[in-house]
């Protein structure tokens, strides 16, 4: 089964005119605390691409000084009512149940940058949000980075604008065109990160990290291959590859990177259900030995696809109030620990940008 697509086809269902519904409950949920020493500040920014008629929503994580504040919402305005109608299903969650309008993160929303940082750009899995990268963003935005997730608009199930416009999913299948303009959308926030005001001048943008789960995963991988600005790149669970057996491998497969890489596998990734490795993956195997560079394989075999996104935390949570699939439970995050889960990915992720990108 390709997990890359199968909470992405939920996800779509508000796209194809499922009518949003408000939820019923108030039950929420706390992503984990982030476990650096700075307090943490986020911002959504809209950004338009002139040259390819094109815009994009991001989000930026960073470090601020501790202080008073409203709390950055997990969602962005208008978003929720979209997700629980789309993704709560997949997730083995009855629609209505989850008020994730009223989900806050850590971060103080619009807070003032403070220092200078290096900066990780996060995309997420294919036609996925960049939400469900929160709480990878939180952390490392404590330890002193900067954040950055991007939303690929047009593949992303919805993403919601400033001036309130929705833009959905165009449903495309064409996994080689969209890695194109996945590493396109990097490159250009990349370009834009600088001129940001009031947080630009807090980027160094002399050190710079790639990270991004499943097909998110890959393009990190993939801009480090043809961007010299990224110093290092972090690949959560991605295929490596176009299709699920690993035979049309995406170019940072084929040819290996330049740049260090680190490698973090799940049992929910491969069709005989074998923890995914550079022993297991053709794909993974073809990286491994094209590339010369620093190189990391980390694998969590009692997991699975979506334990390397905040579904990892916030499932097993939210069954404890509502009634949860235990099967489809099983099948998105597996059987490990989620504090132990959380704690490893946590360590190999901030150990490794910080080796490489600090």
């Amino acid at each position: 089964m390709r997990f890359r697509t199968v909470l992405a086809a939920a996800l779509l269902v508000t796209a194809l005119g499922s009518a949003p519904a408000a939820a019923e409950t108030a039950v929420t949920f706390e992503l984990p605390t982030p476990s650096g020493p700075h307090a943490i500040g986020e911002r959504d920014v809209h950004l338009v691409d002139q040259a390819r008629n094109r815009e994009l929503m991001i989000s930026v994580w960073y470090p601020t000084r501790p202080g008073a504040g409203p709390k950055a919402r997990y969602l962005p305005s208008g978003a929720a009512q979209y997700f629980d109608q789309g993704a709560a299903p997949a997730l083995g969650l009855p629609t209505g149940k989850v008020d994730w309008a009223a989900v806050e993160t850590h971060a103080r929303a619009n807070a003032p940058a403070q220092g200078r940082w290096p900066v990780v750009v996060y995309s997420p899995g294919w036609a996925s949000l960049r939400a469900l990268g929160s709480a990878t963003a939180e952390d490392l935005a404590s330890r002193g980075y900067i954040v950055v997730t991007i939303d690929h608009t047009g593949e992303a199930p919805f993403v919601v604008f400033p001036d309130g416009r929705v833009v959905f999913s165009q449903g495309s299948k064409d996994l080689v065109a969209g890695m194109r303009t996945r590493v396109a959308d990097v490159r250009f926030a990349l370009d834009q990160l600088p001129g940001i005001p009031g947080l630009g001048q807090s980027m160094d943008m002399s050190r710079i990290g790639a990270i991004g789960h499943s097909f998110g995963g890959d393009t990190a991988a993939e801009v480090s291959t043809v961007d010299s600005r990224v110093d290092a790149a972090a690949d959560l669970d991605g295929w490596l590859a176009y299709d699920v057996d690993g035979k049309q491998l995406t170019r940072a497969g084929a040819e290996g990177v330049s740049r260090p890489v680190l490698l973090m596998g799940s049992s929910g990734s491969t069709s005989d259900g074998q923890a995914r490795s550079h022993r297991t993956s053709p794909a993974w195997k073809s990286l491994w030995e094209h590339t010369s560079s620093p190189k990391q394989d980390i694998t969590l075999a009692t997991a699975m696809h979506y334990s390397y996104t905040d579904v990892q935390w916030f499932l097993p949570k939210l069954a404890q109030r509502v009634p949860v699939d235990p099967k489809v439970q099983q099948t998105r995050i597996g059987t490990i620990d989620p504090r132990t889960s959380i704690a490893v990915q946590r360590s190999a992720i901030a150990g490794f940008f910080g080796r490489y990108v600090s």
